[in-house]
């Protein structure tokens, strides 16, 4: 029924569906619960220690039997600048002073690239996916990975990361299209002009590429699945319209901005962590941003934004929240998601054979006119 099995039965899933994996809005129970409908779950796993990524996979392996997706970064982590850590922290001082908070209480959660500690538990624990953001690991570490059998996939923002992806290991690419919530996960350029939408991208890397290819980018309904199959992608990948069901860790105002987010914008901003993500704009992406020169580099800036946060959202404010969400946030449903799993893969389905129907249907075009 799927017009392209090749990524079903790579990976074991029923459905073409893939929740993306979203650090800080997802854990272990939104994961189980999209498997538990015949989709891939994913566990973000980039700021996760290795406690905690183990806590978090050991739970999805006993309720659920379904293959999983354990997702990491890949970056480099930036040589510290006291300066620049200055003149942000500098930038954000007003704030500090608005919510009563010591110039000292800047913390923030870590964001560590994969390495060989991490492998090693991926390795032991074997999900069935181990997906990259920012590239891949160095060879040595993929190697390991392979050899146990993970499939490895990852993300591009354009042809020429799908075919630098293809030729260093990965088992599938992710093709993210510039409508996407989050960060951007580009890594062979930092050129956010360079990044073209999902209806442009998707071709263009199916195209250029032999494994298959997930569409990425607001995605977030049926007629977006059937689109994006249509354009030869395998499967899709589907965050922003999880992030309002009940398995989801957003906090309250976050999810008061989603149901809003028909009459919000959506923006690329580096202040939340210093490396461009798109979320709906909210107080500190209009007065620092969206894109500014002192955010420090990825993921440093997150540790003078997150105490921020913190001291808003006790006060019920979103102002300086990162509501990372894509262009489609206003299709979001509040659901569980194994709910929303089985309605996205039925509805799909139906459509597909409507317009299969339509096409058997459909009488035949007038005789070509000969030339002449």
């Amino acid at each position: 029924m799927w017009p392209d099995r090749r990524y079903l039965d790579l990976v074991g899933i029923a459905a073409p569906i893939i929740q993306a994996p979203m650090a800080g809005a997802n854990g272990a129970e939104l994961a189980i619960a999209v498997s538990r409908a015949g989709g891939l779950g994913s566990l973000p796993c980039g700021m996760l220690s290795l406690a905690a990524a183990r806590s978090e996979l050991e739970r999805v392996r006993q309720q659920t039997p379904g293959p999983l997706n354990a997702n990491f970064f890949c970056h480099t982590m930036p040589e510290p600048d006291a300066a620049a850590e200055s003149r942000w922290q500098q930038r954000l001082s007003p704030y500090y002073a608005e919510f009563g908070l010591a110039p000292g209480a800047a913390t923030g959660a870590s964001r560590a690239p994969f390495d060989a500690a991490m492998c090693a538990l991926m390795v032991e624990l074997s999900p069935r996916v181990v997906s990259f953001h920012y590239g891949l690991p160095e060879a040595a570490l993929l190697a390991r990975l392979k050899a146990a059998g993970i499939v490895i996939q990852a993300l591009a923002t354009t042809v020429a990361e799908a075919r630098w992806l293809e030729a260093h290991g990965a088992d599938a690419i992710i093709a993210q299209g510039l409508e996407a919530g989050g960060h951007r996960g580009m890594f062979l350029t930092d050129d956010l002009s360079a990044q073209v939408g999902t209806l442009a991208l998707v071709p263009q890397v199916v195209d250029a590429v032999t494994v298959p290819v997930i569409a990425s980018g607001a995605i977030a309904d049926a007629r977006g699945i059937v689109a994006a199959l249509a354009l030869g992608a395998s499967a899709v990948q589907i965050g922003t319209a999880y992030l309002l069901c009940h398995e989801a860790k957003i906090s309250e105002p976050f999810r008061a901005a989603l149901r809003a987010a028909g009459d919000q914008s959506t923006v690329l901003t580096n202040v939340f962590s210093g490396r461009a993500a798109r979320s709906i704009c909210n107080r500190l992406i209009r007065e620092l941003g969206p894109l500014s020169s002192l955010a420090p580099p990825f993921p440093l800036a997150a540790a003078g934004t997150q105490p921020l946060r913190l001291a808003a959202e006790a006060r019920g404010s979103a102002d300086f929240s990162p509501l990372l969400a894509g262009q489609a946030a206003a299709l979001a449903c509040e659901m569980s998601a194994t709910a929303l799993t089985r309605k996205l893969a039925n509805e799909a389905r139906a459509l597909l054979a409507r317009l299969a129907d339509s096409g058997r249907n459909q009488p035949p075009g007038p005789a070509p006119r000969a030339a002449g």
